[in-house]
């Protein structure tokens, strides 16, 4: 392959194009940030809440950057192992899983580090710039058209280049206008899937001391005791990262959203965990609140086209993007650049359709979407659509999240999953049910 186009340069675009390196003789990533100075503006605005890396998507890192992470922990990200990492269920601290391994820094830290090794390596270059469409010989995209940055809207103009490409990888996240594009140059568009959550969630940074030792991550949620009502259990999160800092999340939906007003902000936090309400007490806030709002999760589902062109794939929220309060995002992209890397190796050519790559990505992406709507589904103000035998997942559900607070072996099989190292079918193993069966809290 002589070239190959990532259209979008943050974490999902970046994966793909570590991932073309080894296939591609250049490899241009174009983004309307100026990714050659490091910049992370408004492409993407919820870049500076709190996100989480889980155990797969760093396991993914690590793969593709060897020793990335002990350069992110010697420019001050920590390393969560075991009991530094607590997980809360209505209020209770779960059981440890001491093999649990999460990275801990802000997405900005994390980006810049994987910008800085994918830009040096020698056949990947940055272009400043807004993808405007996509160029076809009727069979295969061969190429975007590239509005110089702050170019007026439109299709042509001096302002306007046209970029060639063996491989176009569509990396421009929700807003993406791949299925618009498409249309336009007469395919079909992919099929959507819509589920309304509407939630919104804040984040904060604080000035961190030694408030709580051994605590590198503290996670909160309501579940089945309190029928998983934010409002009777507030749910919350709290990270260590880089700059002496934590960074702590809240999230609600509807009309309990948390707003960016400081003191309501901090009245929330005393109203959840015991690490939470340390923070809000003892730490300094720095900033402002930021507030985001997501309203729903969609995925587009490429394998259902019987027309697609070749030269293209689609990586990151382009294809999905889930509730973000169960931190998949970032470990789903990674994942998809991983079978992007296995479809390129098989042998397939990128001028045909990709359908070898979508078919390896909807097997994760199901995962992912199978776990996060499920929950998302015992929220009352969510109407669905229900998947076939939804009662059923949810009663065992409940018993499993349950049983899951005092049990290691069930906490440890649920955490594989939570943290995409195993598929949810796991969670349905006779022995595991068995152990549900048999769990009982303590007294």
């Amino acid at each position: 392959m002589e070239s190959g186009v990532v259209l979008g340069g943050s974490f999902a675009g970046l994966l793909a194009a570590r991932v073309l390196s080894e296939h591609a003789d250049d490899v241009v990533v174009i983004d309307s940030d100026d990714l050659a100075t490091g910049a992370t503006g408004p492409g993407a605005p919820h870049r500076e809440q709190l996100h989480a890396l889980l155990s797969m998507g760093h396991r993914q890192l690590e793969r593709w950057f060897p020793g990335f992470t002990e350069e992110a922990l010697a420019e001050g990200a920590l390393l969560g192992r075991g009991p530094e990492v607590q997980f809360h269920v209505d209020g209770v601290r779960k059981v440890d899983v001491p093999r649990l391994r999460m990275l801990s820094a802000t997405r900005p830290f994390l980006e810049t580090l994987l910008r800085r090794r994918v830009m040096a390596l020698p056949n990947v270059r940055p272009l400043h710039g807004r993808a405007t469409g996509l160029l076809d010989d009727g069979r295969r995209i061969t190429g975007v058209q590239v509005a110089a940055p702050g170019a007026p809207p439109g299709p042509s103009g001096a302002e306007h280049t046209v970029l060639g490409a063996d491989l176009v990888v569509d990396a421009m996240g929700r807003s993406s206008r791949l299925g618009s594009w498409l249309r336009a140059n007469g395919w079909d568009a992919p099929p959507v899937s819509r589920m309304r959550i509407d939630l919104g969630y804040a984040t904060a940074l604080f000035a961190r001391g030694d408030e709580l030792p051994g605590t590198v991550i503290a996670h909160a949620t309501p579940g089945p005791a309190n029928h998983y009502q934010p409002r009777l259990s507030e749910p919350g999160a709290l990270a260590a990262v880089e700059g002496g800092r934590w960074s702590v999340v809240l999230a609600a939906y509807t009309d309990y959203r948390p707003g960016s007003d400081p003191e309501r902000f901090l009245a929330r936090m005393r109203r959840c965990v015991a690490p939470l309400r340390t923070v809000a007490d003892s730490c300094t806030m720095l900033g402002e609140v930021r507030t985001y709002r997501f309203r729903e999760s969609a995925r587009r589902d490429f394998t259902r086209l019987t027309r697609f062109p070749g030269g293209l794939v689609a990586v990151g929220d382009s294809v999905a993007s889930v509730n973000p309060v169960y931190g998949q995002g970032l470990t789903l992209a990674a994942l998809q650049a991983s079978s992007l890397a296995v479809h390129l190796r098989s042998g397939a050519h990128p001028h045909t359709a990709a359908r070898g790559y979508f078919r390896r990505a909807r097997t994760v992406v199901d995962a992912a979407w199978s776990t996060a709507t499920t929950a998302d589904l015992a929220q009352p103000h969510v109407t669905g659509p229900y998947p076939r035998g939804y009662r059923l997942t949810r009663w065992a559900g409940d018993r499993l999240m349950t049983a899951s607070v005092h049990n290691r072996e069930v906490n440890s099989a649920f955490m594989d999953v939570l943290h995409m190292n195993a598929h949810p079918r796991t969670l349905a193993s006779p022995a595991l049910l068995l152990r549900v069966a048999l769990t009982r809290p303590p007294r």
